[in-house]
């Protein structure tokens, strides 16, 4: 797929503007900010059921209904704060996914005060280096791996929730611990310039 501008895209980046930011800026780099790291998670929990386009667009409403994703402060909410972010404009309401996020919050200071971190446990699952695929075709990408579904149970095992295997490939994906950017896309490293 071609994008106006004559580079060659993976095409679901190509159907909107913010889907090819996105793209080109986030998906598929290699994360180990810790904070950012803990957003894809609630995030990618999010659009279980939904197209990753509709949770882009709702963003900013998201992380305004959820503390701004932060883990210190959604751990200790009550059932009054999950109350007011589903009465929140413009977010997935969704009790469930909400709730998750509490869960996944405190989850994550139980890993923290173990000695580890969301970097540490995610990045584990590929020995520390990005799985650098090369599909020809948006059907090839499989929708979970081996690895996710590893990953999902360690998760799991930790007391996370909305962390089923597809969803684990979906934040793998996104934090780069796996490059899906088809082979022929300009984003994928080994078409990147030289330096």
């Amino acid at each position: 797929m071609i994008d106006l501008t004559g580079r060659r895209v993976c095409p679901w980046a190509s159907k909107d503007e913010q889907s090819l930011r996105y793209h080109d800026s986030e998906w598929g780099i290699p994360l180990h900010d810790e904070g950012r790291l803990f957003e894809l998670l609630l995030l990618e929990g999010m659009q279980a059921g939904l197209s990753w386009a509709v949770v882009l667009a709702k963003r900013p409403a998201i992380r305004a209904a959820l503390a701004g994703f932060d883990p210190h402060r959604l751990a200790v909410w009550t059932e009054t704060e999950i109350q007011q972010a589903l009465g929140s404009p413009g977010i997935i309401r969704n009790a469930r996914k909400i709730r998750a996020a509490m869960t996944n919050a405190r989850a994550w200071q139980t890993l923290i005060r173990s000695g580890s971190s969301l970097d540490q446990l995610l990045w584990a699952a590929v020995d520390r280096k990005p799985v650098i695929n090369h599909w020809s075709s948006p059907e090839e990408v499989p929708a979970s791996t081996d690895l996710s579904e590893t990953l999902s149970r360690d998760l799991k095992g930790r007391g996370f929730s909305f962390v089923g295997p597809t969803i684990c490939y979906s934040l793998m994906q996104a934090a780069g611990l796996v490059c899906d950017h088809l082979a022929w896309c300009d984003c994928h490293p080994d078409n990147a310039p030289a330096k």
